[in-house]
């Protein structure tokens, strides 16, 4: 492995990691955290991953400082360091109480609670203050393997608006010609194949039998295709290197004009000689900025056990709405996570009560076997608690300890399961010693994928704070939705109101299974409208002269949306007419044509809307004699 290197890193990623523990929890610090810091910083810096901490460290201070939430993905949220130096905001370690103000605390380690977000309320017993509550119960070892010498994987979700600039900095920290986006091979599949050697027997006037088409499917299946770029992958080179020491370089998809220079090799077939950094792009950092910026309430303060928003996850009653009106027993339309018809039919199945719960949930959407077939009957048949079926690959591994299971074989067997190969006979009856019921065994027994436990609390954490806002701050909440993840807002048919959303939706409703995905899309808004209309607000009729270009305006009684919400109206056409429009009013429809550059189409979706109502064609004066 030729990480990057940074002079220092290892002092620098010790000194933040105490420093900040210190500073949380007082010094000397208690046993458990101070174990924790000393067993993960020793594997960091002996297996020389410092510079990879130091790095997303580096990126996500510059996001926070410029303002966007980072959010962090797969199991970096397991590791204890990784929260000292704000990488993730997910600290693994076991619930517990914190008091701000001097420094004690108290740890939950028998298991009795899921999270500390579930703790109740408690006073500091030294100085009478309320106490903060966190940890999530995380082992380090899904992060970095049993022997902390797995090379970390450290996934970041920037807003997409920030995700260029984020790039761009690795330039800085590394220089230009050390840093490639990450190839990726397209191959050709065997639905493809199967028409090109079809076509070929076709053209030639042969009747092979079926299996030499086979046996030529074969060999072209998997033959590369073309080569593209990895969504969110930089790879880094170190300083004193060069590139094609490791890998040659090229533009994706033969483009020679393109400005993107990728790694011609795979990156999965050089990413154990190179680091490679995830920065994906992602709708909740934005969400959540402009959230902040309309209400100007900082996200970081929102609690994690707000008793309304957490009522959303299992009835309606905090919209002010009944399930009839809704059409749903849970209130989470356009909750990330929540929103969607399969994991609302799951907050109905298990009306989950506490953050820990949500936490669970997440996991038993995003698993492989998880939740249908397993934990849903598990749960129905109330063999399990919600709180005991296996919902993320961490379950198992805490579970297993706390039954008394030997820690090296809990993380062989959590390994085994979380990658589709079950329990292996021989740990069967070991574990059958511990006292682990026989309906467990089976659950791991069908699993094929689990997500990682920190994954889904990262991912909980973001949609609780967007599900405060729809509590509330509703209009900010749905600007914000409606801003950043309504690309098919048709503003034409959504003013007309409540009656005609319900028409289009119960035309969506008759065909099923048979919907495009366009049609999905304007599903879910009209789903959303609707609950905005139920909630007593309004949407105003696009405004020539008072909309915005992209983005969705609060007014005193609902929303404004922008010009882009006309469909047919792209976002081109509607900057320019904002650009045009602020120098003077227009004083006709050609003036605005010819000053905003826009085609006929574009003045055509405007009068059908009403836009340019009283402003007349010319400019000429008809002079009567």
């Amino acid at each position: 492995m030729y990480s990057p290197q940074i002079p220092g890193a290892e002092e620098q990623i010790r000194s933040m990691s105490y420093c900040r523990a210190e500073e949380l929890y007082g010094s000397p610090l208690p046993e458990i955290v101070a174990a924790r810091l000393k067993n993960e910083l020793d594997s960091i810096i002996n297996n020389g991953f410092a510079v990879l901490y130091l790095i997303a460290h580096k990126l996500v201070k510059k996001s926070l400082d410029d303002g966007y939430l980072v959010g962090s993905r797969g199991s970096v949220g397991s590791s204890f360091v990784a929260t000292m130096t704000n990488i993730t905001e997910v600290n693994p370690l076991p619930p517990h109480w914190r008091c701000p103000n001097c420094r004690y605390s108290d740890f939950v380690t028998d298991g009795s609670y899921g999270g500390g977000f579930d703790l109740p309320d408690k006073l500091c017993p030294n100085c009478n203050v309320k106490m903060t509550k966190n940890g999530h119960d995380i082992p380090f070892a899904v992060f970095m393997g049993f022997h902390g010498d797995k090379v970390p994987d450290i996934d970041l979700n920037f807003s997409g608006d920030y995700q260029p600039v984020a790039h761009k900095y690795t330039e800085e920290l590394f220089g230009r010609d050390n840093v490639f986006r990450a190839g990726t091979i397209a191959t050709i599949a065997d639905k493809t194949a199967y028409g090109y050697v079809k076509n070929y027997f076709t053209e030639k006037g042969l009747n092979p039998r079926n299996a030499y088409i086979n046996s030529l499917l074969k060999g072209c299946t998997g033959v590369k295709r073309t080569t593209g770029q990895h969504p969110g992958g930089i790879m880094v080179v170190p300083r004193d290197m060069d590139v094609h020491h490791f890998t040659p370089i090229q533009r994706p998809a033969d483009d020679k004009n393109s400005s993107t220079v990728t790694t011609h090799f795979d990156y999965h077939s050089i990413s154990s000689r190179l680091v490679k950094l995830d920065i994906l792009g992602h709708d909740d950092p934005t969400v959540i900025k402009m959230l902040e910026d309309l209400t100007n309430i900082d996200a970081k303060t929102i609690p994690f056990d707000d008793a309304e928003t957490m009522s959303l996850f299992s009835s309606t009653k905090a919209l002010g709405l009944i399930p009839e009106q809704l059409g749903s027993k849970v209130g989470t339309f356009g909750i990330p996570e929540f929103g969607t018809k399969f994991v609302r039919q799951m907050l109905e199945d298990t009306t989950p009560k506490t953050f820990s719960e949500l936490v669970r949930i997440s996991g038993f959407s995003h698993g492989t076997d998880v939740w249908l077939n397993n934990a849903q009957d598990l749960i129905k048949a109330g063999t399990a608690k919600l709180s005991e079926a296996i919902s993320a690959r961490d379950d198992i591994m805490i579970y297993l300890i706390h039954k008394g299971v030997e820690p090296q074989l809990a993380f062989k067997i959590m390994e085994g399961v979380r990658k589709g190969k079950g329990i292996k006979p021989e740990d069967v009856e070991k574990i059958r010693q511990n006292g682990v019921p026989e309906w467990y065994i089976e659950s791991c027994q069908k699993i094929k994928y689990m997500f990682p436990k920190a994954h889904a609390v990262a991912y909980v954490m973001m949609a609780f704070r967007i599900a405060y806002c729809k509590v509330h701050y509703p209009l900010a909440f749905y600007a914000s939705y409606f801003t950043v993840r309504a690309t098919e807002f048709d503003a034409d048919l959504i003013v007309k109101g409540e009656n005609a959303i319900r028409n289009k939706l119960s035309e969506l409703e008759q065909k099923g299974n048979n919907l495009t995905a366009k049609e999905k899309g304007l599903q879910t808004i009209c789903e959303m409208a609707l609950e905005m209309y139920l909630r007593g607000f309004v949407f105003n009729k696009v405004d020539l002269y008072a909309s915005d270009a992209t983005k969705f305006i609060i007014t005193a009684d609902g929303l404004l949306p922008p010009l882009a919400a006309l469909q047919g109206l792209g976002d081109t056409a509607a900057r320019n007419i904002v650009e045009a429009r602020c120098g003077r009013p227009f004083s006709s429809i050609e003036d605005l044509r010819a000053r905003s550059r826009i085609s006929k189409a574009v003045i055509d979706i405007l009068k059908g809307h009403g836009c340019l109502d009283g402003l007349p064609e010319t400019d000429q004066m008809m002079l009567f004699g």
